[in-house]
């Protein structure tokens, strides 16, 4: 299926909004929601302040993580009447960690064109100002809100060698910075607070000398957590042992003996054999 995006039939316009500084929107995202019919909106109180200081009046309609998907048959009558259609989010862009998945997903099946405009989004600024290596990096946005499953999260990232990314709230930054320093050790990070807002600021040191500056933080902020890894040590594990690890991990079987078989170098059919005979 091919996308059409200028041939001028109607169209799903995803359209970025300031994350703090009101002069970061561009002039394509204004003209966009003055053209636009309707607005699907994550909260419209904010939209509709948004919008005010802009002199656009639109008719907006609440869409976020809990109402999304039933928003599906209000989407399509609108493109199916040639009009075409806003999706905004609080700040930022939409669909980066933020609700408009599934109205884009359900626009594309039914082949109506969907358009995305460059914009305010936390994450670039964060990795580009942070200090470290910008490529290749991984997004990964929030962690699980559950320790147990934060922490498996962070263990199978564990040994990509790529920067990674984090959205972390002020409340739970300490405990994050905690899981990173256990699982990824005690790397060279850069936290962003408030990014484009006029208290920004940037933390940049090792998890250990960061963690104690976050006291009583507030603000919305971005982890950048530095890809080099240290090359870990197996000799202690048996290699049934070395499997069982990776399994834990969340891995299946069949997984855990190709990564094993990749570490030790041991070819995979040698590395099963020992497995399920369950020798050393």
């Amino acid at each position: 299926m091919s996308q059409k995006s200028y041939d001028n039939s109607p169209t799903v316009y995803l359209i970025p909004t300031p994350i703090g500084n009101m002069e970061d929107i561009t002039l394509r995202a204004i003209n966009t929601l003055k053209k636009v019919e309707v607005i699907f909106s994550e909260d419209t109180r904010v939209t509709g302040l948004l919008l005010k200081s802009l002199d656009i009046n639109k008719k907006l309609i609440s869409s976020h993580n809990f109402n999304e998907h039933k928003n599906d048959n209000k989407l399509l009558s609108y493109l199916k009447n040639g009009f075409d259609v806003g999706i905004v989010t609080d700040r930022g862009t939409p669909i980066i960690s933020d609700p408009g998945y599934e109205l884009v997903k359900i626009a594309i099946e039914n082949n109506y064109n969907v358009v995305a405009l460059p914009g305010p989004t936390a994450l670039i600024p964060a990795l580009i100002t942070s200090g470290l290596s910008s490529q290749p990096f991984l997004f990964y946005g929030f962690l699980n809100n559950k320790h147990s499953k934060k922490q498996k999260e962070l263990q199978k990232l564990s040994d990509l060698p790529y920067t990674m990314i984090f959205y972390e709230s002020p409340h739970r930054i300490i405990e994050t910075l905690d899981d990173i320093l256990e699982i990824l050790g005690n790397r060279k990070i850069s936290i962003s607070r408030e990014i484009s807002k006029k208290y920004e600021e940037i933390y940049r040191g090792t998890v250990s000398e960061i963690k104690g500056q976050m006291v009583d933080i507030k603000g919305e902020l971005v982890i950048i957590v530095d890809g080099e890894i240290k090359e870990k040590n197996y000799d202690n594990l048996s290699i049934t042992e070395h499997i069982e690890e990776f399994i834990a991990q969340g891995y299946d079987s069949k997984q855990a003996i190709k990564e094993v078989a990749k570490l030790r170098k041991i070819s995979k059919s040698e590395i099963y054999k020992i497995y399920h005979r369950g020798e050393e």
